[in-house]
């Protein structure tokens, strides 16, 4: 049998992480500042990480949420205390997509309603409600469409506000900061206005903090930049640095009601054993701190080389943009000079989004990459 094979693949096979790194079968070591999509926000193979999920696994690794399980409160707890949003309910998923899915049927439920506002440029998910929302018609199936989608310019105040007044929105979704496209960051201003023009019309404010979330930004999550409450919070990815989990955040005001959302591997045992120890790193390697530092350290050195038209982004989710498609540079900086990096929807802009705890040391390695890829073409 073969695979549906749907991606472009590298011809790199890494077969071993460790911390900032992984390594393939011939022993090449690959300095890894993507960590599979803003994933492997500890690193690979973390010690205490490793340890939880081995004990976990080897007790129950996993039971249907028909029964009780005192580890989903155990991580509430945890996320509630770093996050500062105590006051918020937690609904586990097993992804971003899903628990985007699940706040946008959450807004539905709360209003009544069907509309969405979202922004051009966003990427929520494949899955029916999420890629309807995203603004990419070539993911998009005719099944998939089927409720109405508004999309607004970026910061763009007075677009919100017009199509808010019309009464009929259900939610507006937005991302803390956009990833896939290529580094985009909402204005503190814009993001601000947002509760109010949502409230005072009938509709719900959704962030998607599947990228931006869990310390990427060296806020616990980016829209923490601002002052606003979210309604709903979407994340994900870094929540398991690679195990499947993910979650909503529910403001109070929602009432749950038995039977309105549900989900097979959401919140099992394993899969919260991860988040848990996830969060442990976090806090005790005060890693907010240092995505903050190490963040400020690359976006200076990388605009003082003078490669990039812009830099842009907060932490450890940062945009480099050229006056040209930066393919070719990817697979010189992997294959050449053994750095990975990201792409973005945007052909003239990489992605960088290493481990939280990625040291100056390993950013300076970085850095005498990309220097060493385009010095000598006088770039």
């Amino acid at each position: 049998m073969n695979l549906f094979n749907v991606y472009s693949l590298y011809d790199f096979e890494p077969v071993k992480g460790e911390g900032a790194y992984v390594s393939d079968a011939n022993g090449k070591q690959v300095l890894d500042f993507y960590g599979g999509h803003a994933v492997m926000s500890i690193g690979h193979a973390h010690p205490h990480y490793v340890r939880m999920v081995q004990e976990q696994v080897s007790k129950i690794g996993f039971y249907s949420n028909s029964v009780k399980n005192p580890l989903q409160q155990e991580l509430a707890d945890k996320l509630g205390k770093l996050s500062g949003l105590d006051d918020y309910e937690l609904f586990l998923v097993s992804s971003g997509a899903e628990a985007t899915e699940n706040a946008l049927k959450l807004a539905s439920f709360h209003t009544d309603r069907n509309r969405i506002l979202a922004i051009k440029g966003a990427f929520h998910g494949r899955t029916s409600a999420a890629v309807n929302v995203t603004d990419n018609e070539k993911i998009k199936a005719p099944i998939n469409k089927n409720f109405p989608v508004t999309f607004l310019p970026l910061n763009d105040l007075d677009a919100v506000r017009t199509e808010l007044e019309k009464g009929d929105v259900a939610a507006l979704i937005i991302e803390g900061i956009q990833g896939v496209h290529g580094i985009y960051v909402p204005e503190p201003a814009f993001l601000e206005a947002l509760p109010d023009l949502c409230h005072d019309n009938g509709a719900v404010l959704i962030l998607d903090e599947v990228q931006s979330g869990y310390g990427r930004t060296g806020k616990f999550f980016a829209f923490q930049y601002s002052s606003v409450k979210p309604d709903i919070i979407a994340m994900a990815k870094g929540m398991g640095n690679g195990f499947p989990i993910g979650g909503v955040l529910i403001h109070p005001s929602f009432e749950a009601k038995a039977g309105m959302l549900g989900t097979t591997y959401g919140g099992s045992h394993l899969a919260c054993a991860a988040g848990i120890a996830v969060l442990d790193v976090i806090e005790r390697e005060d890693l907010l701190v240092n995505a903050t530092e190490m963040g400020h350290y690359l976006t200076e050195r990388m605009t003082a080389t003078g490669f990039f038209t812009e830099v842009r982004g907060y932490g450890l989710m940062i945009g480099l943009q050229m006056d040209r498609p930066i393919a070719p540079l990817r697979k010189k900086l992997l294959f050449d000079h053994d750095v990975f990096t990201g792409s973005s929807k945007d052909p003239n802009t990489i992605r960088l989004l290493p481990p939280l705890n990625v040291t100056r040391a390993q950013c300076d390695d970085l850095i005498a990459a990309f220097v060493a890829a385009l010095a000598p073409v006088g770039v």
